[in-house]
């Protein structure tokens, strides 16, 4: 044993008691002819002091440098008064330093190790092995440590088996989205890496292990968006003879225990929400119950009117109008509108009408708006009582396809609730509920909402009668706008799963190809079953409230998928290559 404790462990408790510790040297001050150096590793820091009386160390001191791997030998003592730091664990002693042992020198790091240093996210991540030293950083990953502790702990007493499933597996009919690795004994072949155990895992339930939990690495080929991971982590849950009320209770149950035990909080109790209600008053399938505001229908108070950008969506079956009220945003400049009106753009919205309501009681006169010429004044007043406008508000509308109206005020609900600090509470769980079991694509064609093995709330027949207006027996979990997992109860019957495969399209023959092995599964005794998969970089950056899902990831990729640090992907050598009866189409450029 090099060391006796940890620094951050230190406290009052073992004054006078000889320790050793091993850690980095994080920063080194001399104070009239006495040297401290704060030592640091993975549990936090200790000051330790050296004076002249032992020269020897005194001089070993003396030369050590920031980030300098350390052995120290002292006596624990209580700091002098005045000198307490509260910032520290450690903070109300210190280490009168007896030896002094380099382990390894360090050159001086390409950033400085302080939370205050403002460094490029590229150079962190190059020199992730530093990054990571940062207490900040540490902090983030010993908490995920500690999240995965409770869910195991928490699965193996509900009497789930922990059941690996692989890693090569079958491209997906989709395709698309999957990662492929080419097979070297099989020319021309390829293995995908899974987008999920999803398959798999019905599987291990039509085997009889009917309660399956796995905390499984899944590979996706995002496009380059906001926070995704190309390699994610999911905690991933199935269960047989489960309904859906069971399966929710379970895995509510998980994560309250988890942001109790975490976190010590406790969760307010989930509602369920339809997926209908949710879009209609948030226009978003993952709401933000934080956000007091909500969208209000009033299709009805303008389908008469000349005016077309109005008229026009509220007659059409696929078109919505919705109406925003912000509390107090009468105020709001008229260059803060433009902004806004520019931010809705981006979801496909041509413009952001808008009502300042100044003082209702002058009817029209105290209204200020480029609209209201357009609307007859009686529809104007059921339009501003039903979205409750008082003196002092600004009400904004959103006219166009429903999809489009949902997504830009969805958004714009989220952008006004930050930018005017309109949030109620600090956590707000929900499930969502009865989702469609089908969405249309711009061509009339449907795909499957969730995944095409979710099972329909309805029989075979009534389903291939009216695919679209079919409702699935799925559910997600949503907290503060972030939906954090989803699941739901699967066909277990073949007839459903051939049927609901007719609708996507899928032809017998492709069926048999692609799924022969689960419709062969699903005809040999499948039991009811169900499950749900939570996203565990979401949860761990939703609990320590970082700022992106990279800061929760021990390696992650970056935006455009690579690896700074490894240089991957990188090129592979011609033999490589012809081993794996790959041709390259162009020669890769050299990057620079």
């Amino acid at each position: 044993m090099m060391r006796t404790h940890y620094c951050g462990q230190l406290n009052e408790t073992l004054a006078d008691q000889e320790v050793t510790l091993c850690g980095w040297v994080h920063r080194r001050r001399d104070h009239g002819g006495v040297i401290f150096l704060d030592i640091r590793d993975r549990e936090g820091l200790a000051q330790v002091v050296f004076d002249p009386d032992r020269e020897e160390t005194f001089a070993a001191a003396d030369r050590v440098r920031s980030e300098y791997v350390v052995k120290v030998r002292g006596k624990v003592r209580a700091r002098p008064a005045g000198a307490v730091n509260p910032n520290m664990a450690s903070g109300a002693i210190e280490v009168l330093g007896y030896d002094l042992e380099v382990l390894n020198q360090a050159e001086t790091p390409p950033f400085p190790l302080d939370e205050y240093s403002d460094v490029g996210e590229e150079t962190r991540l190059r020199y992730r092995f530093i990054d990571l030293r940062r207490p900040e950083m540490a902090e983030k990953l010993k908490l995920r440590s500690r999240i995965t502790s409770s869910i195991r702990r928490y699965m193996d007493e509900n009497g789930f088996l922990d059941v690996e499933t692989p890693i090569l597996t079958r491209a997906t009919p989709e395709g698309a989205r999957d990662y492929l690795v080419p097979s070297r004994t099989h020319p021309g072949s390829f293995f995908a890496l899974p987008q999920s155990p999803q398959l798999f895992k019905q599987l291990l339930m039509v085997a009889g292990f009917d309660r399956y939990y796995q905390i499984a690495k899944c590979f996706r080929d995002e496009d380059l968006r906001a926070d995704r991971q190309p390699e994610f982590t999911q905690i991933d849950i199935e269960t047989s003879f489960l309904d859906e009320a069971d399966i929710m209770g379970l895995t509510e149950g998980m994560i309250r225990g988890l942001f109790k035990e975490v976190l010590g909080l406790d969760l307010d109790t989930f509602p369920h929400m339809t997926f209908a209600e949710a879009m209609r008053r948030y226009g978003s399938d993952k709401p933000d119950l934080r956000n007091p505001l909500e969208l209000v229908d009033v299709a009805d108070q303008l389908d008469q009117v000349e005016f077309k950008v109005f008229s026009g969506p509220a007659t059409d079956p696929k078109g919505r109008v919705a109406a925003l009220r912000v509390p107090g945003g009468a105020s709001m400049p008229r260059k803060q509108i433009d902004e806004y009106t520019k931010f809705v753009g981006i979801y496909g919205a041509k413009g952001l009408a808008y009502i300042k309501v100044n003082e209702r009681a002058k009817g029209l006169e105290g209204l200020q708006s480029p609209i209201v010429k357009f609307i007859p004044e009686e529809n104007l007043n059921v339009i501003l009582d039903r979205v409750g406008a008082v003196d002092g508000d600004i009400v904004f509308f959103g006219a166009d396809k429903a999809k489009i109206v949902s997504e830009a005020l969805g958004a714009l609900r989220i952008k006004l609730g930050h930018d005017l600090n309109l949030l109620t509470c600090e956590w707000a769980p929900l499930w969502v509920v009865d989702f469609p079991m089908f969405e249309e694509n711009d061509d009339g064609s449907l795909s499957a909402l969730h995944h095409p093995f979710t099972a329909p709330a309805c029989a075979p027949e009534e389903l291939a009668a009216n695919p679209a207006s079919a409702l699935s027996r799925a559910y997600d979990m949503v907290i503060n706008g972030t939906e954090l997992g989803g699941g739901s109860i699967r066909i277990h019957r073949k007839d459903m799963q051939q049927t609901v495969f007719g609708i996507l399209g899928i032809s017998a023959e492709e069926q048999q190809e692609k799924f022969g092995f689960l419709l062969d599964a699903l005809k040999y005794g499948a039991p009811p079953h169900g499950g749900l998969a939570f996203g565990l970089d979401r949860l761990v950056m939703l609990m320590t409230g970082a700022a992106s899902i990279r800061e929760v990831i021990a390696f992650p990729k970056t935006q455009s998928a690579a690896d700074v640090m490894t240089q991957a992907p990188g090129m592979v050598d011609a033999k490589q290559l012809r081993e794996l009866h790959i041709r390259l189409r162009e020669q890769p450029k050299v990057e620079g």
